[in-house]
């Protein structure tokens, strides 16, 4: 699911959007338009499609078609698409493969709207604004933003006599609960330790102490002190059997065998609250809780970009769409609807009424000890390699150390391309 941007395919989009530029590319104010939309959640389609209705009733002679794509296709899709200039006009973008993209020249350049349109950008997460800048322009506008929490299955830790997660956990709170919670007889682990960046290894290793990558963005720290501590976590809780093993995780994706309570814990963004709020067998059953803490209290933060293709026929009118998207509007509709935690400043309060079940603070004040998802170079393909280097060592078939140095240098390899 993580594309490889080469030279070839980025002459290709230079050419096809020099070709689009060359055509008629623009329209009149009274001319009817159709945009498409992109994105990879069918959660979260239905809030698309309202937030898309709201912005045509505004404008009339524009309609907005919704594309959702699954996750396993998105990006194929997508490269395809700008390749051969039939990517959507808009759509969903990532903060690790947005500098490709916008290197390639396939991202619309929203500076000039930003000003016309009086988007004030300090309304959203820096971190995450930040992500979606490159050379100073400004190429996708904050959708959304996330932290990471503790899912725990309330029935399995009552079941098990175990307390719940609260902030005065650490992390061997959290490797004596996961074992406590096991029951291997009854297909049940207390803790799905998978390799996952975001929700997983790139928080431990911040809470040790360590960098992922520098502040240049020139190298990795993986096998640092810090770099292996936080990787150990998570392979100690597979040596230990407290999670299921990758084979089952590869089989069953996490996040679904938290939903069908195979695992009591699951460490994981804001993102799925809805998809969990909607499930009637969670119902009063799950809730979240701080992450635990190491040396010090952390977690990355992120969070969905809106970007649009540079060769939609229609530029000013995907301008004005995608300046609707980074908007109040946009964002109320995401949190009354429990869509997801909105990115626009002062538009979170309804998304953390909408689910009252969940302790959804948590994600909102962990934004106070949160760091920016590390996107240096092409961090797609850098931190595609992890699966490969890492796997190793989650399986005990490697010492941490070595696995950790050999990952290390593959990604200091990816971040020296220029």
């Amino acid at each position: 699911m993580k594309h490889k941007w080469t030279a070839a395919l980025a002459m290709t989009v230079a050419a096809t959007l020099l070709t689009a530029c060359s055509g008629e590319s623009g329209s009149t104010s009274n001319e009817k338009v159709t945009l498409t939309y992109a994105n990879w959640s069918e959660d979260q389609a239905p809030a698309m499609e309202q937030i898309a209705a709201e912005f045509q009733k505004q404008n009339p002679n524009i309609t907005v078609k919704i594309q959702t794509l699954p996750w396993t296709e998105y990006w194929s899709t997508l490269q395809v698409g700008v390749a051969g200039g039939t990517a959507p006009d808009a759509f969903w973008m990532l903060a690790d493969h947005f500098r490709e993209y916008a290197k390639g020249g396939a991202l619309v350049d929203l500076s000039d709207t930003v000003k016309s349109s009086g988007i004030d950008m300090t309304a959203y997460p820096k971190a995450v604004s930040d992500s979606y800048t490159y050379e100073g322009k400004t190429f996708a506008l904050p959708k959304d933003f996330d932290t990471n929490g503790i899912w725990y299955n309330k029935a399995l830790f009552d079941a098990k006599g175990v307390k719940y997660p609260d902030d005065t956990w650490g992390w061997q709170e959290v490797q004596d609960a996961a074992k406590k919670l096991t029951d291997k007889a009854g297909g049940v682990w207390g803790i799905a330790a998978p390799i996952d960046p975001q929700g997983g290894y790139y928080n431990t290793i911040l809470q040790a102490g360590g960098s992922i990558v520098n502040a240049e963005g020139t190298a990795s720290d993986f096998a640092g002190p810090a770099g292996v501590a936080g990787l150990k976590f998570w392979t100690d809780l597979q040596a230990a059997g407290s999670s299921p093993t990758l084979k089952q995780l590869s089989d069953t994706e996490a996040v679904s065998m938290f939903e069908n309570q195979k695992v009591a814990m699951y460490f994981s963004g804001a993102y799925w609250a809805l998809r969990f709020h909607k499930n009637a067998d969670l119902k009063g059953k799950i809730d979240v809780a701080p992450l635990p803490k190491g040396v010090k209290r952390a977690t990355v933060t992120s969070g969905i970009g809106n970007a649009g293709f540079a060769g939609s026929k229609h530029p000013e009118e995907l301008k004005k769409f995608l300046a609707f998207l980074g908007g109040t509007k946009a964002a109320e509709i995401q949190a009354a609807t429990g869509t997801v935690l909105p990115a626009f400043k002062g538009t979170q309060q309804p998304w953390l009424d909408s689910m009252p079940e969940f302790h959804l603070q948590v994600f909102i004040d962990a934004i106070d000890y949160s760091v920016p998802l590390p996107v240096a170079g092409n961090a797609a393909e850098w931190q595609g390699l992890s699966a490969q280097y890492l796997s190793p060592a989650w399986e005990g078939a490697k010492p941490v150390q070595v696995a950790a140095k050999e990952y290390q240098d593959a990604v200091d390899k990816v971040l020296a391309k220029k």
